[in-house]
């Protein structure tokens, strides 16, 4: 089974929100119905950025650097030239 980070994008708030899940497509469609805490806020969001890993060690160890302040700050710089 593969698993996927994902970084959301909320335009009409300018917030970004990193997950991870084995269906992007079905979490998505979580994330824009409102059935995440944090993201019903600010709703709609888009997929701008994924990564795709086999182990689901490793997508929740990237998962959990990228919400960290430095992985935030990748984020920015990598997707936003912040």
């Amino acid at each position: 089974m593969n698993y996927f980070i994902y970084v959301l994008y909320s335009k009409s708030a300018d917030k970004t929100y990193v997950g991870f899940t084995n269906d992007l497509n079905r979490r998505l469609k979580e994330h824009n119905k409102g059935q995440n805490y944090f993201t019903k806020r600010y709703i709609p969001w888009e997929i701008i950025y994924t990564e795709q890993y086999i182990s689901k060690g490793e997508a929740r160890s990237r998962e959990r650097y990228l919400k960290s302040a430095s992985g935030r700050r990748l984020v920015l710089k990598r997707l936003f030239n912040s």
